[in-house]
């Protein structure tokens, strides 16, 4: 081990930028921090709509279903990111067979459907895991997260994956955020509502896939919904609640990595956490907002939900 490595591994000191330059000297730091700005800014832009369309079960089975693929990968001797996403994307396509109504509006038995592919890819993966046979030292970092392994390759990989993820959703967006908020008035005027529901079931796996690789398979639904939810709160604008989104994902990520590196505890206890803070923290302060806005509104005028005693701008959308 180097004389740096050593010092960045003998605990943090009173001195942030030191520490900080202590931290980043270490290349599978900096490897870490690429990919989980990556997977941050993915996870909030695509989150945000998840929490919109009212999807987080099916992002939290797709999140679920990365861990036997990733398991199974191993087990024939294959690339781990490889199963990542093929676990999530085959989960997504069974999600979406799952029939619609013609606004797009899931059924009843989705629910049934989304927890059901959920228990059997919990076994699929306890099973793998036994049939690798060997110690699979891996394990932990596949549930909670490992931020010490993340290659050049992969950061390059999570790269290419994101910016496709993304280049798909900047050319379905506007419709699909059409179909969200209205999907009846929408069908009514031609958009393709099944087959935006589709597509974006396929990107929230491929996403899940990428998040999974920081923070491991059970603990993605923190970066997915925790920031996404908590700009929601905020703010009804699409376009602010997306920035804001990608802000507060890339806070906690950052945060996260930061004080895991200096902590023995997994980065995605930590990506939860502070995830959770922000969304208590952005909840509480719009109920006191709304608290408020009707004690001001006293005089016989009805506040909306957002806590203002007028409604928001027109053409904005609610959480």
């Amino acid at each position: 081990m180097t004389a740096v490595a050593m010092a960045a591994l003998a605990g943090p000191v009173a001195n942030p930028v030191d520490d900080l330059r202590r931290m980043l000297a270490l290349h599978f730091m900096v490897n870490a921090f690429r990919a989980g700005t990556i997977v941050a800014v993915l996870a909030a832009l695509v989150g945000w709509l998840m929490v919109l369309r009212r999807q987080s079960f099916a992002g939290h089975t797709l999140a679920v279903v990365s861990f036997p693929g990733a398991a199974a990968a191993i087990w024939l001797g294959v690339s781990a990111t490889a199963g990542y996403f093929t676990g999530s994307i085959l989960a997504a396509l069974v999600i979406a067979l799952v029939p619609r109504s013609a606004s797009g509006r899931p059924r009843s038995q989705e629910s049934a459907v989304i927890g059901t592919v959920q228990a059997f890819a919990l076994a699929c993966g306890a099973l793998f895991v036994s049939l690798y046979g060997g110690f699979l030292d891996s394990i932990t970092g596949l549930l909670f997260g490992s931020f010490l392994g993340v290659s050049d390759g992969q950061v390059l990989a999570l790269g290419g994956v994101a910016v496709l993820v993304l280049g798909v959703l900047a050319v379905i967006g506007r419709p699909l955020l059409f179909a969200t908020v209205d999907g009846g008035v929408a069908a009514a005027r031609g958009v393709p509502v099944r087959a935006l529901s589709i597509a974006f079931l396929v990107l929230l796996g491929c996403t899940a896939a990428e998040v999974s690789q920081v923070t491991g398979a059970l603990l993605v639904f923190a970066l997915l919904v925790m920031p996404s939810a908590a700009a929601q709160q905020v703010t009804a604008r699409p376009v602010a609640g997306l920035v804001l989104s990608v802000v507060f994902g890339l806070v906690v990520v950052w945060a996260s990595l930061s004080v895991a590196f200096w902590s023995p505890w997994p980065v995605g206890f930590w990506v939860s956490t502070f995830g959770f803070a922000l969304y208590v923290g952005a909840a509480g302060g719009r109920a006191a907002l709304a608290r408020r806005g009707r004690i001001a509104a006293g005089d016989g005028r009805v506040t909306d939900r957002w806590g203002s005693a007028t409604p928001p701008v027109a053409g904005t959308v609610g959480a």
